[in-house]
């Protein structure tokens, strides 16, 4: 196992979810994890971790969403776990740094403590369209933008937009919805 491995391992245990369905999610993650030393990694199959983060703009009451290419809906930051991740919200907060172009971010802390805010599992083509679907086991978390942020964007997007609080997309699939509202709870 690897450290990541260990640190999304305790990350999930010491986590205290927001209502059933999230604490089903939860013990489904680390059931995956328990049975897969690879787990965390892009190769595993037919699903594997990642990693994503909200980036919000607390004093704008706005949040940054981009336009993924490859899904074609506006998604929060995130992506899949590197060698180089050295914890799970390590791996949120580069993913939420290399898509935003906002280097300054920082993750919400809860009591001291940086935490998951929500899990979403859902099925992608990561592996590529003409590939079957991969199961993503996302942990998401929330990355702090400082005061007047100017997002830049990556090759990783199509687009970079930020969005009030009760303005995002009509098409917004309901996933995102309802991390902008636990992100917007929290704060």
């Amino acid at each position: 196992m690897t450290a990541l491995h260990e640190d999304a391992v305790r990350a999930l245990t010491d986590w205290t979810p927001d209502g059933a369905g999230q604490d089903e999610l939860r013990r489904d993650y680390l059931a995956h994890l328990a049975e897969r030393p690879d787990g965390m990694w892009r190769a595993c199959l037919p699903g594997h971790v990642t990693a994503s983060a909200l980036v919000v703009d607390p004093e704008g009451g706005r949040v940054l969403l981009t336009l993924h290419p490859k899904v074609g809906r506006w998604l929060q930051m995130g992506g899949h776990c590197e060698p180089g991740d050295d914890t799970l919200a390590a791996a949120a907060l580069r993913e939420a740094v290399e898509e935003s172009g906002i280097a300054d971010l920082a993750l919400l802390a809860t009591d001291g403590r940086t935490a998951p805010v929500k899990l979403d599992r859902h099925q992608v083509r990561c592996a590529g369209k003409d590939r079957p679907e991969n199961t993503h086991l996302d942990v998401q978390y929330v990355a702090l933008a400082p005061a007047g942020a100017r997002e830049l964007i990556s090759e990783e997007s199509l687009d970079l937009r930020w969005f009030g609080w009760d303005e995002l997309p009509a098409d917004t699939d309901r996933s995102v919805r309802e991390l902008v509202a636990r992100a917007r709870t929290l704060l």
